[in-house]
């Protein structure tokens, strides 16, 4: 399982998908792209989009924390991450 996660430190909504995602158990690579130009870049380029967080599982976008909220709230995240 490859989970990946750009984020900011005081990102409200990347606190909540990091608390989710430890809530269930999964282990994450948090990648942090304030001060970091070509992070910044390279989320875009993978998701298509500037707002954090971009969750990504094996490779696939997930999207942001509202994404991840409602996989969550139709029992699809267990899935994904187990």
């Amino acid at each position: 399982m490859n989970i990946e996660i750009y984020t900011r430190a005081t990102c409200p909504y990347c606190i909540r998908a990091k608390a989710l995602l430890k809530q269930h158990g999964a282990e994450f690579k948090e990648i942090a792209i304030e001060h970091d130009e070509l992070k910044q870049q390279e989320m875009v380029t993978r998701s298509g989009r500037t707002s954090v967080p971009q969750i990504f599982i094996n490779g696939a976008l997930i999207g942001g924390c509202d994404d991840l909220l409602a996989l969550d709230a139709q029992q699809r995240l267990a899935a994904l991450l187990h």
